[in-house]
């Protein structure tokens, strides 16, 4: 009896002995294990940071010269560049109006040319209508160029013929050809205001990208950072960085 207590009492120790050995090791592999994955997120670690870039008052400039306002929008600032877009399609409409009404005008006193005055319009000139708004017919635009011996302005009676009915045709003829000559003049203050707003908002959009990167120079630039530091000696522990530039 005493013998298989001893027997049982030695298999009992050795089996201790063993489990306590296996669970030394077991626990040195978790330990390995952990460092590892500690250095694995230590060189994984993603910083997160906020960086802010400059702007080009170059390309503003360029931008609000093709299109009035897309400067101010690069500058992040439309609110006032709004204003010159909406200009510019009011430019644009003012200016296709204009040009269809003179054109309408222009049609116009041809038709009453060849109604009232019987002109051949087949390739007249701008000078020549300008012309017979001024002489009854042209013989007496003729005999004027003679008296004034402008002989090379004369037009060639056949080619060139008019002859208005009554000096109130040439007259009603004459305001016609006034109004379409004056419309298609006006649309040179058009295109000046569309290179004027052009210029405005090209200095506009500068002035905005100015303020934009002093106010990039004043704000700060940050990073933040997250990681965890090993060491031999000492537990692993975990680092908190934050750094500005003003």
């Amino acid at each position: 009896m005493k013998k298989i207590l001893v027997l049982l009492f030695l298999f009992a120790a050795c089996a201790y002995s063993q489990n306590k050995s296996q669970f030394k090791t077991l626990e040195l592999e978790n330990s390995i294990k952990t460092t590892a994955n500690l250095q694995t997120s230590n060189q994984n670690m993603t910083f997160f940071s906020e960086q802010y870039s400059k702007k080009s008052p170059g390309l503003a400039i360029l931008l609000s010269m093709l299109l009035p306002g897309m400067g101010e929008l690069y500058a992040d600032n439309y609110s006032s560049g709004k204003y010159f877009t909406v200009a510019e399609g009011m430019l644009w409409g003012a200016y296709i109006g204009m040009n269809t009404y003179g054109n309408w005008l222009k049609d116009q006193y041809k038709s009453f040319a060849v109604s009232s005055a019987g002109v051949n319009s087949q390739g007249k000139n701008a000078d020549y209508y300008a012309t017979i708004a001024n002489y009854l017919n042209i013989d007496e635009y003729n005999n004027d160029q003679a008296l004034n011996q402008n002989f090379s302005a004369m037009y060639n009676s056949s080619q060139y013929h008019w002859n208005w009915q009554s000096q109130n045709d040439r007259k009603a003829y004459r305001n016609l050809w006034v109004s379409g000559e004056q419309a298609h003049n006006d649309l040179r203050f058009v295109v000046g205001a569309l290179i004027l707003n052009r210029i405005a908002s090209a200095i506009n959009a500068a002035r905005l990208v100015a303020a934009y990167n002093k106010r990039l120079s004043d704000q700060m630039s940050w990073n933040v950072s997250v990681g965890v530091v090993n060491s031999n000696t000492v537990p692993s522990s975990l680092t908190f960085n934050f750094q500005a530039s003003f």
